[in-house]
């Protein structure tokens, strides 16, 4: 009776370890950094060719937000600056007069000043036209100062122009990452603003497995290893992958309710991501598993 209790003993002991080597060294869920774009325009949507499941590229225009009244603006501002322009021509006139009448005076004393050495001239005549000159080169000056005050309202009016073609420029949408369209969040015809959001994407080709580890296993791993990913085949068998560590966090936390039992979910654990190329088969959410030691040749 004592052997055959030892037997069911040893038996049972076998099927415990054999439990336990079949046993992952983590688990956790897929994950991926998912982007949000946004309107950086307020208006109606005229058109937005995007669809869930829909493949984009970095840098493809995917939609296009009303631009008539920023438009609108630029041709009043393209009009305004034509007519301040005018007045530099006008005020170039005025100062092209005055640098004649400067011309002819300084003749003027010349003659005078010829004369004023032989004594036909008075010192008046010589100070009259003196103070002639002063005033036309105080009357150039000002046309000159007339002319930069011209120049900076000009530059102010490029600065608004500039910002209005800025304005137009994010009037179309434009996506920003290479990935899949997860969830489209605005349609055509919809009125959107600033920061409202229109669409979310994510890079799948490469997915994040995020799992949580004890402090007893930190020393088995290590940025940069790889590792086997197990993932659900069917009921009763796994589908192994490669990964490989690319994250482990340092801080402790204690480990969420998704994972295992509730006494194991008090125990405080590490987060790890593990970078697994995607093979079109995982998805945001689906659980897995890994092992440290066993990397799969697949």
């Amino acid at each position: 009776m004592q052997s055959k209790n030892l037997l069911i003993a040893i038996a049972a002991l076998l099927v415990s370890c054999s439990g336990n080597n079949d046993k992952s060294d983590a688990y956790g869920n897929f994950e991926a950094t998912e982007v949000i774009v946004s309107s950086q325009a307020q208006g109606i949507i005229l058109w937005l060719n995007v669809e869930e499941g829909q493949v984009l590229r970095s840098g493809q225009y995917v939609g296009l937000v009303d631009t008539i009244d920023l438009y609108l603006k630029k041709e009043q501002l393209i009009q305004q600056k034509a007519t301040v322009a005018t007045r530099i021509a006008m005020i170039s006139s005025q100062e092209e007069v005055q640098e004649q009448q400067k011309k002819n005076l300084m003749v003027d004393k010349k003659r005078i000043d010829n004369l004023f050495r032989d004594g036909a001239a008075t010192q008046k005549q010589v100070d009259d036209i003196n103070g002639a000159i002063d005033l036309i080169d105080k009357q150039i000056m000002s046309f000159k100062v007339r002319k930069a005050t011209v120049r900076d309202e000009i530059k102010t009016i490029e600065r608004q122009t500039d910002q209005v073609n800025e304005s137009l420029r994010k009037c179309h949408i434009k996506n920003p990452v290479n990935g899949t369209v997860l969830t489209k969040l605005s349609e055509a015809g919809e009125v959107t603003g600033f920061g409202k959001p229109l669409f979310k994407i994510a890079n799948l080709d490469n997915i994040k497995l995020k799992v949580y580890v004890s402090g007893a296993q930190l020393a088995r791993i290590r940025i940069g290893q790889e590792v086997e990913v197990l993932v659900d085949k069917d009921e009763k068998s796994n589908r192994k992958l490669r990964g490989t560590i690319t994250w482990i966090s340092q801080t402790a936390e204690f480990t969420p309710k998704i994972i295992q039992t509730k006494k194991e979910r008090v125990n405080l654990v590490y987060a790890v991501k593990v970078s697994v190329k995607n093979d079109g088969t995982l998805k945001i959410g689906m659980p897995g598993e890994i092992n440290f030691n066993k990397p799969s040749d697949d």
